[in-house]
């Protein structure tokens, strides 16, 4: 039989992980890790290799802890799923997920309160009182504009620019209905003109104005759709732009909007009946630790704490005054208008 050291690990699916590790209790423990097959993995839902440097981030953690610690493929709302489905016989130890899923998770009662170190310097905003899910890192809504198929018209710098004619159909989002980024450039829009989320009048006539200025509306992730110039001005998350334009040399710009921008959180929680307990919360640890939030930049998201980014990223990135009118809104009140601003979208944006 081999030993755990030697199981060739990642990449595996994590049910097959789970059949592997119970095959392979009696083997020696990994070298620093808790004796007792599974107390050596920590199984994390939603971290995908390329995702936000998860690969780098667990590799990295793996190394200074001797746990085991694949990345998992999952979404948002497939982890929220599968916690669901998994309930009364929890496999994750830890989940991550944009912020309206990890808010859904702990309502249902599938995360474990955990404050780990640093807890304390997260925004009120960004994460649950008692410790059930807490952001780790967040983006933001931008313009992610192709200046090569823009020519000579003018970077827009503003909302209102964006319903001028110079940009008649010129201008995109992922639709608002289908897309969760879609709905927060429609909650972003509505709150920087001086909209609430018990007042969408300022959102819904201005979205109705880009439409009536042919706006595009994918269904689907639509960041090559910018690259190719397809979709000249994207509204988008922030780091994706910066992904295109320091990853992939694209001509692409992130402009964060003069009126005002909505904060894009995404958050980890420990899962409720967690089987390696200790482990999951040694994660969690890390990716709120200097080291943890430090690599996490590296793919462009902005730490939740003060820490020190390699200067090399942050020379890549807007600075920090680019984002001071990004605004944090009470995320729980925005799930549940949702369906409102859905069925005014339908009548009086897309009629």
């Amino acid at each position: 039989m081999k030993k755990l050291a030697e199981l060739p690990l990642i990449g595996l699916p994590i049910a097959a992980l789970l059949t592997t590790w119970a095959v392979v209790t009696s083997a020696p423990p990994v070298t620093g890790a808790p004796a007792g097959g599974r107390a050596a993995l920590v199984v994390a839902y939603n971290s995908p290799e390329k995702w936000a440097n998860w690969g780098e981030v667990l590799k990295t953690f793996s190394a200074k802890t001797g746990l085991q610690a694949p990345s998992d493929p999952k979404n948002s709302g497939q982890t929220l799923a599968a916690l669901k489905a998994e309930a009364a016989a929890p496999q994750a130890d830890t989940a991550y997920f944009g912020i309206v899923f990890g808010i859904q998770a702990a309502e249902a009662g599938l995360l474990e309160p955990y404050k780990p170190a640093g807890f304390e310097e997260i925004p009120a905003g960004l994460k649950d009182p008692e410790g059930r899910w807490m952001t780790i890192h967040q983006g933001a809504v931008a313009f992610l504009v192709n200046t090569k198929v823009l020519g000579n018209t003018p970077m827009p710098q503003c909302w209102a620019d964006l319903t001028k004619n110079e940009y008649k159909g010129k201008v995109g989002f992922l639709d608002p209905t289908q897309a969760a980024i879609g709905y927060s450039v429609a909650t972003a829009a509505n709150l920087a003109l001086g909209g609430t989320l018990e007042n969408w009048d300022p959102g819904i006539q201005y979205l109705a104005q880009l439409k009536a200025n042919d706006l595009q509306l994918p269904a689907q992730t639509a960041t090559a759709l910018v690259q190719q110039g397809e979709i000249p001005i994207l509204i988008d998350a922030d780091f994706n732009g910066y992904q295109l334009k320091n990853n992939e040399n694209a001509p692409v710009e992130v402009v964060i909007p003069c009126e005002g921008s909505l904060a894009i959180p995404y958050v980890i929680g420990l899962v409720k009946g967690a089987p390696n307990l200790q482990g999951g919360k040694q994660l969690i640890d890390f990716t709120l630790s200097n080291e943890g939030q430090a690599l996490f930049a590296k793919s462009y998201l902005r730490p939740v704490r003060q820490v020190s980014v390699d200067p090399g990223i942050a020379a890549k990135m807007l600075p920090d005054s680019a984002y001071v009118k990004v605004t944090v809104p009470d995320f729980a009140q925005m799930r549940a208008v949702q369906e409102q601003f859905n069925e005014r979208w339908k009548a009086e944006v897309m009629r």
